[in-house]
């Protein structure tokens, strides 16, 4: 690997685990700056390995795209980010985390019971959903802790 601050495609896939494909499509979206060596190869700034590790933390939490784009357009433009600008972005996940681990502690408590899909074969189903009433609350398992619930519109593209 070069000494420089600036990076190939395949030397920022190694060193944040990304698919070279997945760094293309960031950087079509937006997500991800680069620029093009004399040669027309393209390049990033080191700087870009933080942005990936940001990326990868915001999406393991559920951010969506749009959200992620909207963090990072908050950073400053040109200088690199502050560990101050990180703290700012990342202090609005606290409550997310934090609901997310609750909804996380009370989905294990009750994988040995009900889960709260409203299937009603369980005995115990049949006590907490009587005639179906779940299926009034919408689509999916509408018993589940929020958060928990909130991962299925992601899933279902909604």
């Amino acid at each position: 690997m070069r000494t420089t601050d600036e990076l190939t495609v395949s030397e920022v896939a190694e060193r944040s685990g990304f698919a070279s494909s997945a760094l293309r499509f960031y950087e079509a979206e937006g997500l991800l700056p680069a620029h093009r060596s004399p040669g027309g190869q393209r390049r990033y700034d080191r700087s870009v390995l933080r942005r990936l590790a940001f990326i990868r933390a915001a999406k393991h939490i559920g951010l969506a795209l749009d959200e992620i784009r909207t963090a990072l357009d908050d950073l400053p433009s040109g200088r690199t980010p502050t560990k101050a600008d990180w703290a700012r972005l990342s202090r609005s996940w606290r409550t997310r985390l934090d609901d997310e681990i609750h909804a996380l502690f009370a989905l294990r408590d009750r994988l040995d019971s009900c889960i709260g899909c409203g299937c009603l074969s369980l005995q115990t189903c049949r006590l907490s959903n009587p005639d179906d009433m779940a299926a009034s609350g919408g689509p999916g398992a509408v018993y589940l802790p929020e958060p928990v619930r909130a991962g299925f519109a992601q899933d279902v593209g909604t």
